[in-house]
């Protein structure tokens, strides 16, 4: 439990850093194309993943989220939650069998694997990865990050450590390449909007699974950080090497080849599994969307879309990112517009109910802990605590419950743990919810006395 914060951080890394960023190919199209600017650039794209990597994650936690409608729903107007369904939808498809795509890139550019069978590699392992259950799944998604990571940061050593470039050539060179937006700084918010569409709502779900909201937000917030390091890493290396790799579909795999054929496999392999991840987050957040809740139902359909979805990739890698990355984009921008101004509103909330749960947690050890008392206050106030939040009530109360067991089983020193973790103001709290229950009696008087 203490470290649940990086199981979150690597599975969010998991599903951004995609079959574009992994292979190079997107920071060529939106950044690089831009010259030495385009660098900036990223820099700014690695602010924003911090920023809307925590809001989204931790939106999650707070509504305790299956899907993206259901947070939705909460944080903006009806006909807004409607469209951004929708637009979430149709986006996480196109985004998938673009992946799906890049997949068969991927095998094809390092061992000649034919691209068709590539793509159909990795929509199979979807499928089958699908019938695991959800603690399984968000394992995968997160063990190839630290990989990824190591990997990249090795590829950038090796490309500067004792070697010198003519940046002005290399800008000269990068400018060759042609952009898919027509200015740096419209690049980055049309990216970022397409980064936030592909993750939110896995994001919504990762947040969904885990009961503390500041450990969810700790989590979105390493995870937002790690993935501007390690796209700001790659970016060095291209744009070192452009004049070698800017005809490449798989621009990070070319420079790799350069270095040891070992190495290159390796990292061949870790970006086919990055893809997956990306493309599974995509396919399962559907899945889940049209599922309501029957597991089964969810497997059916994400059986379906795989398979059209295979049948879309057929497209090319390349292409479809010159093509469908630009119209996600523009789509998104809507999404980041929302969930930043929604989380400016609730953040007085989100931090109440932060210190709410910590509340519950501790109330719950109480009630469970042998040696020590249980009062009916402590039952009374538990109760009102579960009531209030925005949570589904029955489904709070067995998750905090099974936290507060856990926590029990596995720390020697439940004081201490307490007080390291589960901090809380007692007086603050007990205040808060008084009002906060004397305000919602007098909203059902005043509804009765209009009725």
């Amino acid at each position: 439990m203490k470290n649940q914060y990086l199981k979150i951080a690597f599975a969010y890394i998991g599903v951004i850093i995609g079959a574009g960023l992994s292979s190079g190919q997107d920071i060529l199209q939106y950044f690089l194309c831009f010259g030495k600017i385009g660098l900036v650039g990223v820099f700014l794209l690695g602010v924003l993943n911090v920023i809307f990597g925590r809001i989204m994650v931790t939106f999650g936690c707070y509504y305790r989220a299956d899907n993206h409608e259901e947070v939705f729903s909460q944080i903006t107007y009806p006909i807004f939650t409607r469209l951004l369904d929708i637009v979430l939808v149709i986006g996480s498809f196109v985004m998938g069998f673009v992946m799906v795509a890049g997949a068969g890139s991927n095998l094809n550019q390092q061992f000649g694997v034919p691209a068709w069978l590539g793509s159909l590699i990795c929509s199979v392992l979807i499928i089958i990865v699908a019938f695991m259950d959800f603690d399984k799944i968000t394992s995968v998604l997160g063990i190839f990050t630290p990989v990824m990571i190591v990997m990249i940061l090795m590829i950038t050593a090796y490309t500067f450590i004792g070697k010198t470039y003519n940046f002005n050539m290399l800008d000269v060179s990068a400018k060759t390449i042609e952009p898919a937006m027509s200015n740096l700084w419209l690049s980055v918010i049309n990216y970022y909007a397409l980064c936030a569409m592909t993750g939110v709502t896995m994001a919504f779900i990762l947040g969904g699974a885990v009961v503390q909201i500041g450990v969810a937000s700790k989590g979105g917030t390493i995870g937002g950080i790690m993935v501007g390091v390690i796209v700001l890493a790659a970016s060095f290396s291209i744009f070192a090497n452009v004049d070698v790799v800017k005809d490449a579909d798989m621009p990070m795999l070319a420079i790799v080849n350069n270095i040891h054929p070992i190495f290159a496999t390796i990292y061949a392999f870790t970006v086919f599994s990055l893809i997956f991840n990306t493309a599974f987050s995509l396919y399962y957040s559907i899945a889940r969307r049209f599922s309501n809740g029957d597991t089964k139902r969810m497997r059916i359909v994400m059986i379906a879309v795989v398979v059209v979805g295979y049948i879309c990739s057929f497209g090319g890698f390349k292409k479809l990112i010159g093509v469908m990355y630009p119209i996600l984009g523009y789509m998104g921008i809507l999404l980041l517009a929302i969930l930043f101004i929604a989380f400016v509103q609730k953040r007085k909330d989100i931090i109440l109910e932060k210190f709410f749960r910590r509340k519950m947690i501790r109330l719950s050890i109480k009630k469970y802990h042998p040696d020590i008392e249980h009062t009916k206050k402590d039952k009374e106030l538990f109760n009102n605590l579960t009531e209030i939040s925005p949570a589904d009530t029955e489904a709070l109360r067995n998750d905090i419950n099974e936290a507060a067991k856990s926590i029990i089983e596995n720390e020697s020193d439940i004081r201490k743990f307490a007080e390291q973790h589960l901090s809380v103001d007692d007086d603050k709290i007990h205040k808060n919810v008084t009002e906060i229950l004397e305000n919602e009696a007098k909203a059902q008087d005043d509804t009765e006395n209009i009725n």
